[in-house]
């Protein structure tokens, strides 16, 4: 169970970090993009963050910058939870609990 949340919430970001890439191509921005420090949220937050962007991919940037994340940084805390078996817990359920 909670493999298959946390490799859905995976696809999900690496699907929205794709289609994010196309639009930064069409719109070339003329200066780099800055990548924004990662908080400390506890896996309930990613998880309620998760079924969020799950449930509206289209405002996954929008809903990662409100929370001082970007696609690396929430990449990241994901794995981190993921290496934890309690954690991993703690955000499959708080995952369920918000889709």
């Amino acid at each position: 169970m909670k493999t298959t949340v946390i490799a859905l919430a995976l696809v999900m970001l690496f699907g929205c970090k794709q289609q994010q890439q196309q639009n930064q191509v069409a719109n070339a921005p003329s200066q780099p993009q800055q990548t924004t420090v990662a908080t400390d949220m506890s896996p309930e937050q990613l998880g309620q963050l998760g079924a969020q962007i799950k449930k509206d991919p289209s405002r996954a940037h929008d809903l990662l910058s409100a929370h001082g994340l970007d696609d690396q940084s929430f990449e990241k805390a994901i794995r981190k939870i993921t290496q934890d078996p309690v954690a991993s817990k703690r955000y499959a359920a708080a995952y369920k609990a918000a889709s």
